[in-house]
C-alpha cells in the first residue's frame, strides 16, 4: 500500500503542477514548450525515483532465479523480461507492441572451467568467450610461433599442433584468432587481455566451429605465456548450445504528441548467459519502466517512444533488426534517440557519450557522431554540471544499440548514459566520484554476480534523474538539436576510453 500511495501522490503532483503550467499565457508557442519542459524535467524528476527504480530491477531479478539464472535472449528469462515490461508500460497506458526476429542465439548448459593440471596444479579465473563451441581438452600450452597475437596462419606452425595456444588479444577480431588456431590444429585457445583487467569477448554470432575459447586477464594470460616452456599443461572445459531463437523487442509509444517528431529512448532487456544482468542491462531498461510510469501524466509536444531491445548481447541484433526494418518515411520522423546501456555500475563514473567526437576524434576508437549528437551531449553534461555533479566523456563508438541508429544514411543524432563496465577506475576518477582506484567500474560485470546486490542506489538516483530530464526536455522541444553549440560540451574531468558500449563480447571487432 504505501508504494501505491507514493505512486498515487507523485501522479497527483505532475498532473496538478503540469496541467498549472498549460494554463498560464506564454509570449510564444517556442516559449511555452520550452517552460513546459524546464518545469517537466523537475517535476519528473520529482516524481521519479531511486526506490522505483530498484523495484522493477527487483522483479527481473525474480524472474532470472525463476529460469536458471539469466535472462539471455532465446531463453525463457528474457521472455518472462518482456512479458512483464508490456504489463508494465500497457498499465501505465501506452500503445505497446512486439516485434520478432530470428538470431542466432547462444548459451552456457555448465559452467566453464580452466585448469593449470602442471604445478602449480589448480583452477584459474577466467570467461568463456561468447560463441565458443564445447569441448573438454587436457593438453601442454603454446604460444603462437610467430606473432603473439595470432591473427594469420603464419604464426602458427607444428609446436601448436594439439596444444591449447596462448594468445593476447589485438589487431583482428576474437574469432579470427580461434579460426585461425583451429585451422593449424590447435585443440584450444586461451585468449588473454592487452590492457589491465579480465577479458569477455566474443568469436561472433557466425561463429561455428566446436572449438574451446576462454579469456583471461593481462596478468595471468602474460604468467602462462611464461610458463610454457617450462612444461604447462591445461585443461579448458567448455558445455554450450548455439542455435536459431526467435526472440522480440518491445516499444511503448505515448498517446501524446505529434508523431512527426519522435523522441525514442531505449535500453537493452536482454542479459548475457552467465547471469541475471541487474546492472548490464536491467539497470537501463530499468530506469526508463519507471520513467515511462510517471511520464503518463504528461501531455507531451512530441510522441515518446521507448524501446526495450533484445539480442543485444548477441551483437546488437534487435535495434539493427528494428533500423533495418524500418520504412524511410517513419525513419525520418524519429528526431533523436538516447541509449542506456548500464547505469547502476557500483564503481560508478557518470560517463556521456561523446556525440560531437571532441575527445574521441573518429578513428580512435570512435564513430562519428550525425548532427545534433554534440547538442545531446552537451544537455547532459550541463544537467550534471546544474547538479554540481562531475562528469565524463566516453567514445561514441556506435557499439551498444545506439550504433544502428548512428550508421552512415541513417545519421539520427543520438545520445546517451553510461557508468562503466570492466575497466578499472582511475586514481583521479575515485577523488572525484568517490569508489575505489584500481577496481573495475562494475566488477561483476558479465558474471553470475551481476545481481541485485551488484547495483549501486546512489548512481541509480543520479543517472535516472539524469535520463528523465533528457526525455522529457526533448518531449517537448527538440529544437536545440539544430541549433549552433555554445560554451563547454565537454565533460568536467579527464575522458576515459572503454565506454558506452565497448564491451568485448559483444562485438567482433577489437579496439
Amino acid at each position: 500500500m504505501g508504494r501505491t500511495n507514493n505512486r498515487w501522490s507523485r501522479g497527483l503532483l505532475a498532473t496538478t503542477l503540469v496541467t498549472a503550467l498549460a494554463v498560464v499565457a506564454a509570449p510564444s508557442p517556442a516559449q511555452a514548450s520550452s517552460g513546459l519542459g524546464s518545469l517537466g524535467s523537475w517535476v519528473l524528476r520529482k516524481a521519479v525515483t531511486a526506490k522505483g527504480v530498484q523495484q522493477h530491477l527487483r522483479e527481473l531479478q525474480k524472474i532470472a532465479d525463476r529460469n536458471n539464472g539469466n535472462r539471455a535472449s532465446g531463453a525463457p528469462g528474457y521472455d518472462r523480461s518482456v512479458d512483464y515490461a508490456e504489463k508494465v508500460f500497457r498499465k501505465a497506458g501506452y500503445r505497446v507492441t512486439r516485434q520478432a526476429f530470428d538470431f542466432q542465439t547462444f548459451l552456457i548448459n555448465t559452467p566453464s572451467e580452466l585448469e593449470r593440471v602442471s604445478a602449480p596444479a589448480g583452477d584459474l579465473p577466467h570467461r568463456i568467450m561468447s560463441y565458443s563451441g564445447s569441448a573438454d581438452v587436457t593438453a601442454p600450452a603454446s604460444v603462437p610461433a610467430g606473432d603473439f597475437q595470432g591473427c594469420n596462419p603464419g604464426d602458427f606452425g607444428p609446436a601448436n599442433v594439439g596444444t591449447i595456444v596462448v594468445i593476447s588479444r589485438g589487431t583482428c577480431p576474437f574469432g579470427q584468432k580461434a579460426s585461425t588456431a583451429a585451422a593449424a590444429g590447435a585443440a584450444a585457445v586461451v585468449i588473454y587481455n592487452n590492457i589491465p583487467g579480465d577479458l569477455s569477448g566474443t568469436l561472433g554470432n557466425a561463429y561455428t566451429l566446436d572449438f574451446a575459447a576462454v579469456g583471461v586477464s593481462q596478468a595471468l594470460g602474460q604468467e602462462l605465456a611464461g610458463q610454457v616452456a617450462d612444461g604447462l599443461t591445461l585443461r579448458v572445459f567448455t558445455d554450450t548450445y548455439r542455435g536459431q531463437a526467435t526472440t522480440e523487442n518491445i516499444f511503448a509509444e505515448s498517446r501524446w504528441g505529434d508523431p512527426r517528431n519522435v523522441v525514442m529512448a531505449g535500453a537493452h532487456l536482454d542479459s548475457v548467459p552467465e547471469g541475471p544482468g541487474i546492472n548490464d542491462n536491467g539497470s537501463g531498461s530499468a530506469a526508463l519502466l519507471e520513467i515511462a510510469e510517471q511520464m503518463r501524466w504528461f501531455p507531451t509536444k512530441n510522441k515518446v517512444r521507448f524501446a526495450l531491445w533484445g539480442a543485444e548481447e548477441a551483437n546488437l541484433v534487435g535495434s539493427t533488426y528494428y533500423i533495418a526494418n524500418l520504412p524511410e518515411a517513419e525513419r525520418d520522423r524519429i528526431a533523436l534517440y538516447l541509449n542506456f546501456d548500464m547505469v547502476g555500475s557500483p564503481n560508478y563514473v557518470r560517463f556521456v557519450y561523446d556525440g560531437d567526437n571532441s575527445a574521441f576524434p573518429p578513428g580512435t576508437g570512435s564513430a562519428a557522431g550525425p548532427p545534433g549528437s554534440g547538442a545531446i551531449e552537451k544537455l547532459f553534461h550541463d544537467y550534471f554540471r546544474s547538479q554540481r555533479l562531475a562528469s565524463a566523456e566516453t567514445p561514441f563508438s556506435g557499439r551498444s544499440d545506439y550504433g544502428p541508429f548512428i550508421a552512415e544514411g541513417v545519421d539520427i543524432p543520438s545520445g546517451g548514459l553510461f557508468t562503466g563496465a570492466e575497466l578499472v577506475k582511475t586514481a583521479e576518477e575515485a577523488r572525484v566520484y568517490g569508489g575505489t582506484a584500481g577496481v573495475a567500474y562494475d566488477p561483476c560485470y558479465h558474471q553470475a554476480c551481476d545481481d541485485i546486490d551488484n547495483i549501486s542506489l546512489k548512481a541509480i538516483d543520479e543517472m535516472s534523474d539524469a535520463v528523465a530530464h533528457a526525455v522529457i526536455t526533448y518531449a517537448y522541444d527538440t529544437r536545440s538539436l539544430t541549433r549552433p553549440l555554445t560554451g563547454p560540451t565537454g565533460g568536467t574531468t579527464a575522458p576515459a576510453g572503454g565506454g558506452g558500449g565497448l564491451h568485448d563480447d559483444h562485438h567482433e571487432v577489437e579496439i
